[in-house]
């Protein structure tokens, strides 16, 4: 006898549950279907409502007496907490046997080959996902001050770092664009522009995050707080859903496009993604720097990005097409949706505003003596101080949070390792290998480029790679006899690039693939469109 009490859970929704909860009001979807109303389902007399969702049935056991009412449920099954015990041995193993089994090399103090070893643990720990990534680099942190590698100012010592907080900070800017509805009214009226075809539809939604990039450096934030919404809602109403096979008619294209253009959109501004300035931050530490910053990377990384931004979606439209060609009621879609919303409001007018003036000081600030991270200070104070952001929506911003917490410890790590010299004990033995195959600079370039892009396929996050990796990298390609600022910004250009390379590479890919219209795992990657596939 098996007994359940669940709300069913009729309502079509297009927009997902994070998204609503980082706005107070959700704006309104194009299609909205409800099949019937809640209601309450028991199977039998000895069921009492349960006003929750229940992933397995109550099993109920009679026992023999002739009260009916004796009635005994199964005792909860005992589900380990804690730590995650093989990823947890693996992680510490690699870190324990480079520390007490691998010798230590000429030249390397016992301070930096202790260091290492906990760095390694750390980052196979980011890898393998014993604790969550804040957790687990708390662990660290703490492992390094208790076996007194580091001193506790040494620990926290990145915490202080401008462009973390500068990272920070534009969680709270991004949620800003969320909760006004800027961000979701300027991608409907290209949507009304551009919407008359499946593959107007998808150029019309990869130039309105273009445009908006530079003012929201969270590509995460984009594609959960603005176009997932909208995708879901244009494929809903074209009959394409998720977790279906109609998901190929409309649906599983303009995700799969919208994916793997978010990161040519990244990496055409500097200050489209976080990890962008933290990589030339970076490259500054090792004697890289780049004399106009927001101005030469876009001047460097226009051609290519821009010429991938016009080829992406035509290109996955060729070998990955949708079953619906034509979208000929988006565009009333998209009309009817803001007539909904109704004139900009105040609110979106600050944000307009206040996008313009970071955009400008992001441009011009270095000649004023105005920093990226001031900036963006400047910007948050003023959508403080007129009531467009709470002080409670920047403490909601969990992720926000937790990114300071472990990306400071994996970047603290990262610049104490090279001041005490490992990062330069690595990159001189790769250049010797290097130079022992004959290779010119280039080739070299072309080799050290594809490591660092194929590696991320063992990361979950792009800032843990650029944090764990990029100073390594960019110090074996400067050893190598590659030029600067051609290796620096190639590098933060390939970091944008890999993060459409899998299904669970970066923040976006996690949203995009949990929009569920690519259905089985598998890689997303670049024009693969694997993820239906497989």
């Amino acid at each position: 006898m098996e007994t359940s009490s669940v709300f069913t859970t009729p309502l079509v929704f297009p927009y997902s549950r994070s998204t609503c909860l980082h706005n107070r009001i959700c704006p309104p979807p194009f299609s909205l279907l409800i099949r019937s109303p809640p209601q309450l389902i028991t199977s039998n007399r000895y069921a009492k409502p349960l006003f929750t969702q229940l992933t397995k049935p109550i099993r109920p056991i009679l026992v023999s007496s002739s009260n009916d009412d004796n009635l005994i449920t199964e005792p909860p099954k005992f589900e380990p907490q804690g730590a995650k015990i093989v990823p947890l041995v693996l992680s510490l193993a690699v870190g324990l046997i480079l520390r007490f089994v691998i010798e230590k090399p000429d030249g390397i103090t016992d301070q930096a080959w202790q260091l290492l070893s906990i760095f390694v643990s750390t980052i196979a720990g980011l890898v393998l996902s014993p604790l969550p990534v804040g957790a687990w680099a708390f662990l660290g942190l703490t492992t390094t001050i208790l076996t007194k590698t580091l001193t506790f100012s040494e620990a926290f010592s990145a915490f202080t770092n401008e462009v973390i907080w500068l990272i920070v900070i534009s969680f709270f800017f991004a949620r800003g664009f969320v909760k006004t509805g800027l961000g979701d009214r300027i991608a409907t009226y290209f949507v009304k522009w551009l919407g008359k075809s499946t593959l107007g539809l998808s150029y019309g939604l990869t130039l309105s995050e273009t445009l908006i990039a530079p003012a929201m450096p969270s590509t995460t934030a984009r594609a959960g707080g603005v176009f997932l919404p909208i995708i879901k809602s244009l494929s809903l109403s074209a009959g394409s859903k998720p977790n279906d096979p109609s998901s190929k008619k409309l649906g599983s294209y303009l995700i799969q496009s919208q994916f793997q253009c978010t990161g040519n959109s990244s990496a055409l501004f500097l200050t489209a993604a976080a990890q962008n300035l933290l990589c030339l931050q970076l490259a500054e530490e090792l004697g890289v720097g780049v004399a106009d910053p927001w101005v030469e990377w876009f001047t460097a990384a226009s051609l290519p990005a821009l010429v991938s931004l016009l080829a992406t979606p035509y290109i996955i439209y060729k070998i990955y097409p949708p079953e619906i060609k034509d979208t000929p009621d988006a565009p009333s879609l998209a009309v009817k949706k803001l007539e909904l919303m109704g004139p900009v409001k105040n609110n979106e007018w600050v944000m307009i505003g206040t996008m313009f003036l970071a955009v400008s000081l992001w441009v011009f600030g270095d000649g004023i003596g105005i920093s990226s991270v001031l900036t963006a200070m400047i910007a948050l104070s003023v959508l403080l101080l007129l009531g467009v952001l709470e002080w409670e929506d920047c403490l909601k911003e969990v992720s926000a949070w937790d990114t300071l917490a472990w990306f400071a410890v994996l970047v603290g790590m990262a610049s104490q390792l090279t001041n005490l010299g490992i990062v330069t004990w690595m990159s001189s033995y790769v250049a010797l290998f290097l130079k022992s195959l004959s290779l010119s600079w280039p080739a070299a370039f072309g080799i050290l480029q594809a490591a660092y892009f194929i590696i991320h396929y063992m990361f979950a996050s792009q800032t843990g790679h650029v944090g764990a990796l990029y100073p390594a990298f960019l110090a074996m390609h400067l050893a190598a006899g590659v030029p600067g600022v051609l290796a620096a910004l190639a590098l933060a250009y390939n970091t944008n690039l890999f993060g459409a390379l899998t299904h669970y590479g970066s923040g976006q890919a996690a949203v995009y693939f949990g929009g569920a219209f690519l259905l089985s795992g598998g890689n997303m990657g670049p024009y693969g469109g694997l993820g239906n596939r497989s």
